[in-house]
């Protein structure tokens, strides 16, 4: 048996427990909760659902009880895991995949767009075996090579204009992967995230949506190289400071050379800003802390819809 096919038998298992288990579930999670920092708690569930005021979902809202896998089966397991630890006659909305438009009522959504009005885009934690995996980086900083790399799709005008300017660049090992291959020098062959692990710095772009291999990026012995994000998701991007959790650059990549030369130079600098991105990164690394906040995400959500009261505590 495969790894993926077993892994999809766990995931659809898993679902079809009983109720009780779930009861059972959510009970040992609210005991976690008491261990755990109420404040921490909170601002996170705040940057999740900002929504303030209740309100009401039409008729048309999903069910739980009637929730069924149409498409995305992982963002579909990612949400139901949650959803079995509600009442069946629950409703919700939600969105699966890339788009980060504003939705006119508040929906279950992977990522949103910053520098708008988006309090409509309820962040969960949605398609996370692609999204959230980390590294063990063996290689020390100082061991890597003096260079950006980056391997990827470029379909979209920001990711094409970067590789065919830097692609041949002396300080960088940069190039599309695009399939099908197009008859350009920059496309190039697939690289493993451990051979760009031999490098110093990894170039990391928004695509569809967010920039999917910061994560572990973050979690390694390189840095990441990005302009500033414009796309939020559970990893709250808005929280990331410049050159401090990451090294930013112009969203035309013109100060990159400039940026690039600067960190080479000034090894203790770089060894901060991986030992703040490596602290950052550890806040989702309790996966027990990460099964609350997603169950408190959604007990926040049912609450503002009015299907449950409201708590008796300080987090929201």
């Amino acid at each position: 048996m495969s790894f993926k096919l077993f892994y999809y038998i766990k995931r659809f298992t898993y679902n079809g427990l009983p109720d009780f288990f779930f009861a059972r579930n959510v009970k040992r999670l609210k005991e976690y909760e008491r261990n755990c920092d109420a404040e921490e708690l909170a601002s996170r569930l705040a940057y999740y659902v900002k929504t303030v005021a209740p309100f009401e979902l039409p008729h048309t809202a999903q069910k739980i009880g009637e929730f069924k896998r149409t498409k995305g089966t992982d963002y579909y397991l990612d949400l139901k895991d949650f959803l079995n630890h509600f009442p069946k006659d629950f409703i919700f909305l939600y969105h699966f995949g890339d788009d980060t438009s504003i939705k006119a009522l508040p929906t279950l959504i992977k990522a949103r767009s910053l520098g708008v009005s988006n309090e409509n885009s309820i962040l969960f934690k949605l398609n996370k075996k692609r999204h959230f995996h980390w590294v063990n980086d063996l290689k020390s900083f100082g061991e890597k090579q003096d260079k950006l790399v980056w391997r990827g799709g470029a379909y979209k005008r920001l990711r094409r204009g970067f590789v065919e300017r830097f692609y041949n660049h002396p300080q960088c090992d940069v190039g599309q992967t695009n399939s099908p291959e197009e008859q350009v020098p920059w496309q190039k062959p697939f690289m493993s995230i451990e051979n760009q692990l031999d490098y110093k710095f990894i170039f990391c772009p928004e695509g569809n949506d967010v920039a999917t291999n910061l994560k572990w990026v973050m979690s390694s012995n390189s840095i990441a190289i990005m302009a500033k994000p414009k796309i939020e998701s559970w990893f709250m991007e808005k929280k990331l400071i410049a050159d401090y959790h990451y090294i930013l650059i112009k969203d035309d990549y013109s100060d990159l050379e400039e940026k690039l030369m600067y960190y080479i130079n000034n090894l203790d600098e770089c060894i901060k800003i991986i030992n703040n991105a490596n602290t950052y990164v550890n806040q989702f690394n309790d996966s027990k802390r990460e099964k609350l906040i997603s169950l408190l995400v959604l007990e926040k959500y049912f609450i503002k819809t009015l299907q449950i009261p409201k708590r008796i505590n300080l987090l929201y």
